[in-house]
């Protein structure tokens, strides 16, 4: 399958998925992947017949979908968001938490891949701000449609490519080494829980005054589904909670948060905690 068909094919299938082509357009190559080779499993010949199969069978949309998850993920992923939590964010949140009489700082990582944004996030917490707050532990709920990306987060095994961004002194006390690999070392990951979850149909029990959603709900839905989606998440936030978005996303209009640090896709819910 060439380039120019697989493009062709996504924007059409896409729309039906209630995804937009837009948020596939830089980054379809793994996609195209995919999908060429459920083609060549299936034995036809090119997109058109595969084409000719998403209408003639309905069950083959659900595969589709499966096969258009994007995985692009690094710890420390766009420093200046990690350091904002660090210095400003995550201190307010715990200091709230702390004032409510909470025995846990909850957060969601919502789209957590293979891991590295909800380990990242211990590691911030533990490393930079848990200090000031010793009668305060981390809980983060790292959620994935796809199994397969989770069953390595579950691992906590990555390549040193995959670290690249996080401090070295951080990398030094966060991971041992496994090999040619580095291994997140017990204590960082037992603040975090991993749980597969469509974020379009399933909501946690509780509330959290973090939420990380980044590159996922506003790059890959639609405009409606964005909207749907953002309203149901929203009735998971504390009170001032904070809500934060790749740093080039845009939420839909009338989203109901009030800008914290924009500049870096981090909002905060309206009401007082």
């Amino acid at each position: 399958m060439t380039d120019s068909e697989c493009v062709k094919l996504l924007q059409w299938a896409l729309p039906r998925l209630r995804l937009r082509w837009k948020g596939f357009r830089n980054v379809r190559g793994q996609v195209c992947k995919r999908i060429g080779r459920r083609i060549a499993q299936l034995g036809l010949p090119d997109a058109e017949a595969y084409r000719a199969r998403l209408e003639a069978d309905p069950a083959e949309w659900s595969t589709l979908e499966s096969l258009c998850g994007v995985t692009i993920s690094r710890f420390h992923r766009d420093r200046g968001v990690w350091e904002a939590l660090r210095e400003d964010v995550l201190p307010t949140l715990a200091g709230a938490a702390v004032a409510a009489g909470e025995e846990a700082l909850r957060c969601w990582s919502i789209g957590c891949a293979s891991g590295e944004e909800p380990y990242t996030l211990s590691i911030v917490w533990r490393l930079g701000v848990a200090g000031r707050y010793p009668g305060l532990r981390l809980h983060v709920l790292g959620t994935d449609l796809d199994e397969r990306v989770l069953e390595r987060a579950r691992a906590g095994v990555y390549a040193s490519a995959t670290l690249s961004e996080l401090p070295e002194p951080w990398r030094e006390r966060a991971f041992d080494r496994d090999g040619d690999d580095f291994r997140v070392r017990d204590e960082y990951r037992a603040a975090v829980e991993l749980r597969r979850a469509d974020v379009r149909q399933w909501l946690p029990d509780g509330m959290f005054r973090l939420m990380l959603c980044r590159n996922l709900v506003f790059t890959y839905f639609d405009e409606a589904l964005q909207i749907e989606t953002l309203g149901r998440l929203l009735t998971r936030q504390s009170p001032g909670g904070a809500f934060v978005v790749g740093s080039h996303e845009r939420l839909p209009p009338g989203a109901a948060l009030a800008p914290w640090r924009p500049a870096l896709g981090i909002f905060r819910d309206f009401r007082q905690g």
